[in-house]
């Protein structure tokens, strides 16, 4: 088997109560390498269009990447897939932490399930050996109960994936969560885990993952260490936090619901800055073997707000989207409700746009008090944001009637509702503003799990394998957003942090751990055309099932129609359609269905993907 990998997949059918190990190809691995690029390929082979996401046939996997578990820099990251219960279609969750280094040691790369348990079960895998566990006691326990009571049963050493009651709920932004605050957020696939009754996989074991040159890895390692130094004197001394001001500033972080601009209605962003955050903090935290450790946990809550010492710090996307979105600057209020996210096991992002959803239905009289349980939804309201926050993470009331979205609260709402639900075919937007990054709304349409900020790319040194194109057009860009979003999916996949891969100096960086690691005589163009295949994949899946990216029906406020008149980008609305075609142009999808050619499938050595789109 290729080095960088255990060599196994489990499965567990979970209806049957039965596990089975098989073995990983190693051209499966080279030609998807890992994470949502193998869970791609074994999910369009082996389910049918058309599956209910919270049904049994729906495939739910868990999968590492080459670099996981190993020593080259920050080799992290594993991925969690499946249908989406938000969206329909394809749907992936990436997350750091410890969790996808374990159940490498634990002796897989992968686990994929099926089925649906009778009761409650978790997962349990110790050096190799697998079994289903009654999870009888652990079922309406939160993210943190059930880790820490698996951690006394089986010991210190165990690492712990779970859903909360959220998941249980089968809330469609629940999310899976490990490490006390890890998250593998987005796509609702804790719901997928909820009805399944799977309450949490454990994993440990001591088993070592093998590769082909060690002494090299190690030597690239302690090269490219000393790389990082900007990344270690901005996330490591900060997080994300360190951009919250400044992305409120330049209009990148959603203001007011989408409709507002920061400098006009939100001008005092500072309390939310990465200052103010640093006070509350108790230590700076690390994923597995990262150098530049960007997370922190928290002192106990002493103030208006009360949480438990250890919770995690909430990072940029969660601060801007409880905050500017929310109209609030109370840093304590961003801190509860994030503490609230992780132990019910809620996606942050989707969370907070669904609070901001509900404030603007509340304040244009959609919704009122007897409505929202007594809870007086302005913006700005501290209180109320957290209020709302707990009783949509625990299904109360008209939480109840956010737990699954914007999108679905909007039509059960109604009323026009639709109008303030900002999302992207069901899945809520991110708070970065493609105004002010323009090849975000390339991403946030096209991209196979839509509406997400971290699979599409044309900056960082991929750069020095592009052409030449100008930043401030709309025109011009679709080969160079191919190439760059096509090396970031084997990027993804691979298991290395997006954070450490913006740290370091080129991408051959890349391309030479890759080889260390698994002993492929490999070239960075190579692992451009992998990722094309795994992007194309993907855009397969989505095909199947009748999704076409190109009829979304897009809210003018993330594309600056009308353009804002004042702030930062006043004037500035988004050609997407300039920049969508090229793509497609670039990509060889068609213009009208977003479907790949024939041609192309085959190319990438996909032509059974190719006859199944035809029939």
């Amino acid at each position: 088997m290729t080095r960088g990998y255990m060599g196994k997949i489990l499965r567990v059918d979970l209806s049957r109560n039965e596990l089975k190990d098989e073995p990983l190809d190693e051209n499966l691995a080279r030609q998807f390498i890992g994470g949502y690029g193998i869970g791609a390929r074994i999910i369009f082979s082996e389910q049918k269009a058309g599956v209910e996401p919270l049904g049994p046939d729906n495939i739910l996997g868990i999968l590492t990447g080459m670099f996981t578990g190993t020593q080259a820099i920050s080799g992290t990251r594993f991925t969690v897939v499946g249908k989406s219960p938000l969206t329909g279609g394809w749907g992936d969750a990436n997350s750091g932490g410890y969790f996808g280094a374990y159940l490498k040691y634990a002796g897989y790369d992968a686990v994929l399930f099926t089925g649906i348990s009778e009761k409650p079960v978790y997962l349990f895998i110790d050096n190799g050996k697998a079994e289903l566990r009654d999870a009888a006691h652990l079922w309406g326990k939160d993210t943190y109960q059930t880790e820490d009571t698996l951690k006394s049963e089986l010991g210190r050493d165990v690492a712990v994936a779970c859903i909360g009651q959220s998941g249980e709920k089968l809330s469609r932004i629940a999310s899976i969560i490990h490490d006390h605050g890890h998250a593998a957020a987005r796509s609702g696939l804790g719901a997928v885990m909820g009805s399944k009754r799977l309450k949490a996989v454990a994993v440990k074991g001591k088993m070592k993952v093998p590769v082909a040159d060690e002494k090299r890895t190690k030597e690239l390692r302690k090269k490219y260490l000393g790389e990082l130094r900007g990344a270690l004197d901005s996330l490591g001394k900060f997080g994300t936090t360190f951009v919250t001001v400044s992305s409120a500033e330049s209009g990148d972080s959603p203001v007011k619901n989408w409709g507002g601009v920061a400098a006009i209605d939100f001008p005092d962003a500072e309390p939310i800055g990465a200052d103010s955050v640093k006070a509350y903090w108790s230590k700076r935290t690390t994923c597995y073997l990262c150098p530049i450790g960007c997370r922190a946990i928290l002192k106990e809550g002493t103030g208006e707000y009360k949480y438990q010492a250890g919770s995690h710090r909430p990072e940029y996307e969660t601060i801007a989207i409880f905050g500017t979105n929310c109209l609030n600057n109370n840093i304590e209020s961003i801190i509860k409700a994030n503490d609230i996210c992780n132990r019910y096991g809620i996606d942050t992002i989707s969370a907070g746009a669904i609070i901001a959803f509900a404030i603007e239905c509340y304040e244009n009289g959609l919704i009122n008090k007897a409505d929202t349980d007594g809870i007086e939804m302005t913006w700005g309201n501290h209180k109320a944001i957290v209020a709302m926050t707990e009783k949509l993470a625990k299904r109360e009331g008209f939480g109840d009637i956010l737990a699954d979205g914007v999108k679905l609260a909007a039509q059960k709402i109604g009323k026009g509702a639709d109008k303030y639900a900002i999302h992207i075919h069901g899945q809520e937007l991110p708070a970065h503003n493609p105004a002010a990054g323009f090849q975000l709304a390339t991403t946030y349409i096209t991209n196979a799990t839509p509406a997400r900020h971290t699979q599409g790319s044309e900056e960082h040194h991929i750069d020095g394998l592009l052409p030449k194109y100008n930043k401030q057009s709309f025109s011009g860009r679709g080969q160079v957003y191919k190439k760059g979003s096509n090396f970031q999916h084997f990027l993804m996949c691979s298991g290395m942090c997006l954070f450490v891969y913006n740290s370091l100096p080129h991408v051959d960086a890349v391309t030479e751990f890759a080889r260390a690691v698994t002993g492929w005589d490999i070239t960075t163009d190579e692992l451009v055309v992998t990722g094309e295949r795994i992007g194309n994949i993907r855009q397969a899946f989505n095909i199947r099932e009748g999704i076409n990216p190109l009829q979304y029906e897009i809210s003018g406020r993330i594309l600056g129609k009308p353009a804002p008149k004042e702030g930062p980008l006043a004037g500035v609305t988004v050609d997407e359609d300039t920049m969508v075609r090229e793509y497609l142009a670039a990509m060889d999808w068609d213009r009208k269905t977003a479907r790949p050619s024939n041609k192309k499938l085959k190319e990438l050595g996909l032509e059974d993907v190719a006859q199944e789109l035809r029939s």
